[in-house]
């Protein structure tokens, strides 16, 4: 995380940890657990930041050299619903991007 983010942070540490025991927990009931941890997709909030926001971001976005599309994102999870062996994981879909400190 970025510094100043300790909570934001911990929120999504949170998220992924609760992942694995809620899968098993879960299992029982036949429901699968599984969270997705999204980079920076083109939405309504990243088109109405200002140019100088999404310069900034778009330099640290490597490969692929742009922000995510949203079907990109709904393509990720119909896959994840189509593999009924997937459960208990989180999974990043960000474009390996790790967002340096402000």
């Amino acid at each position: 995380g970025q510094i100043g983010q300790a909570a934001y942070s911990a929120s999504k540490g949170g998220v992924a940890g609760m992942t694995l025991p809620m899968a098993r927990e879960l299992a029982r009931c036949g429901i699968r657990v599984v969270a997705v941890a999204p980079g920076i997709f083109e939405t309504a909030m990243m088109q109405a930041a200002p140019a100088a926001v999404r310069d900034s971001l778009q330099e640290q976005t490597l490969f692929p050299p742009r922000f995510g599309d949203p079907s990109e994102f709904a393509a990720f999870v119909r896959q994840i619903f189509e593999n009924s062996m997937l459960n208990g994981a989180t999974l990043r879909l960000d474009g390996a991007v790790r967002m340096g400190p402000k």
